[in-house]
């Protein structure tokens, strides 16, 4: 056993602890079935897998998201995530094709704690919504959860170079992933976290390695091009990260290198720019182009960008209809953060990076005709920019860690996120809706009083309403006895080592 745990360090059991926390949160509740955004993408998954065509005629009526081209309906998407999708898919349709199918249907038909899900005024249960309902989760697992995961781990490790303090970092990962409207997401079917993820994760190279090598650079100019065919605002950080990238190698006197950056990420680029053309008549007219129900939306200024409004600006930050720093107040250590990471004079180059990317993507946001982003739990078109504020945090919570009034703060602002947050997440059979201008009093509250939670491992197994919740702790407080545990023998086997060292030094 020693020679087990002789293995690890506290780091990677941390990092494992950590993984597994995060998968489990997002991927306990199921992805909302009726929920447009999604579907869109879904759509043209099912389509290329069933029916070989990108045309999503055959389920367009399930979205009101999509593109009409000629008599052709066609996602309006980025498709970054749908491309991921489609493997996945494929992948899992021989067992879609089973006919336990029939028999699952059979059996959440007469789930009583599934069916008080279902919007009485709906069609029920059939086994084509079943078979979606499978693909979806399992495509999401694959898309969202692991990669927001993998992204709590990264960000946990990049904190490394601030402050080798397991707890702060753990602390800041934690808060990260779970109270942020990350969490609502990242059990979606959206592509915000997984183009999150592409960004934070080229960032992490570039910022990992004294010397980038080629490889390294093919990596992060794939990594850079998918997050744009992912999420196209995402342009502006993985050109930030771009002009990054050739900074540290222009400082190494590698002006040649930086080409090393395009074949993959102009691969990816131009893959896309096929579909685009193939699609909607030419290499860069997009899906939004062709939407036929939000037409005056994306005709607006270039591409429903136009001029940055304060209402934008403040319904983004601090209003209680999709304010960031509303309903995930800790996100406000980033103003004391970067202020103190300036102060400390490391790592500026990557603080003028943190500082433009915020900038430019509050900036896009609030310029945005549409920049509530429709049934949405806070500000969507942000969730790329909120790993890159996290990393502020750490200064803060280091300089600040021992001061009881700092500490309150902490817990008060962190107990509010988890309402906030959560309770959106787990309201009810969708996302807020757009008209609902107050969502915390007037949707969340009353599906919360009345137990319509959303669907849930729990619900599978037959629990009603909160009480669905209950596996979810119990796995929490699992993995929490399990780190303790584990951490404790790690500490053990060290110190045995270091006493068996001691003594053989005695000894000579």
């Amino acid at each position: 056993m020693a020679q087990f745990f002789r293995r690890f360090s506290k780091d990677s059991l941390v990092e494992v602890f950590l993984f597994l926390t995060l998968f489990v949160s997002y991927a306990y509740v199921f992805p909302r079935w009726a929920d447009p955004n999604q579907n869109s993408r879904l759509d043209m998954v099912a389509a290329v897998v069933e029916l070989g065509s990108f045309q999503i005629d055959t389920y367009v009526q399930n979205t009101v998201d999509y593109a009409r081209v000629g008599e052709h309906y066609y996602s309006d998407k980025a498709p970054g995530a749908a491309f991921i999708g489609i493997p996945v898919y494929w992948g899992v349709k021989f067992f879609l094709d089973l006919p336990f199918i029939s028999s699952l249907t059979d059996k959440l038909s007469n789930n009583q704690a599934f069916q008080a899900t279902l919007n009485p005024e709906g069609t029920g249960i059939s086994d084509q919504k079943v078979r979606f309902a499978i693909a979806q989760v399992l495509i999401t697992l694959v898309v969202s959860a692991l990669p927001s995961a993998i992204l709590g781990v990264l960000l946990f490790k990049r904190l490394k170079v601030f402050s080798e303090d397991i707890g702060p970092r753990l602390v800041i990962s934690l808060a990260y992933g779970l109270l942020t409207p990350v969490l609502a997401y990242a059990g979606a079917f959206y592509g915000h976290q997984l183009a999150a993820m592409l960004l934070f994760w080229a960032f992490y190279l570039t910022f990992t390695k004294k010397e980038l090598s080629k490889i390294n650079l093919l990596w992060i100019g794939f990594l850079l091009g998918y997050s744009i065919i992912t999420e196209y605002p995402a342009v502006l950080i993985a050109g930030a990260i771009a002009l990054y990238v050739f900074f540290k190698l222009i400082k190494s006197g590698r002006y040649i290198d930086v080409l090393w950056l395009a074949p993959l990420g102009m691969s990816v680029l131009v893959l896309w720019m096929i579909y685009n053309n193939s699609i909607f008549g030419g290499p860069l007219h997009l899906g939004y182009s062709n939407s036929e129900l939000w037409t005056s939306q994306h005709h607006t200024g270039f591409m429903s960008l136009s001029f940055p409004t304060w209402d934008a600006f403040f319904g983004i930050s601090f209003g209680d209809y999709r304010g960031l720093f509303f309903f995930a107040p800790i996100t406000l250590l980033f103003f004391p953060g970067i202020y103190l990471w300036w102060r400390s004079g490391k790592y500026l180059p990557e603080w003028i990076l943190v500082i433009f990317i915020v900038l430019a993507m509050f900036l896009f946001n609030c310029s945005s005709i549409m920049w509530w982003g429709g049934f949405a739990v806070g500000p969507r078109y942000l969730l790329p920019m909120i790993p890159f504020m996290a990393l502020a945090w750490i200064f803060p919570v280091l300089r600040w860690k021992s001061n009881r009034f700092f500490a309150l703060g902490i817990i008060i602002v962190s107990l509010w996120s988890l309402i906030a947050v959560w309770g959106l997440t787990l309201a009810g059979r969708a996302f807020p809706s757009d008209t609902l201008y107050h969502p915390l009093i007037e949707y969340a509250l009353p599906l919360w009083l009345s137990g319509n939670i959303a669907r849930n491992v729990g619900t599978i197994f037959g629990l009603r309403g909160v009480s669905s919740l209950l596996p979810l702790l119990i796995i929490y407080l699992g993995l929490g006895i399990g780190l303790i545990l584990s951490t404790r023998k790690v500490n053990l086997v060290q110190k045995e080592e270091i006493a068996a060292l001691a003594k053989d030094a005695r000894t000579e």
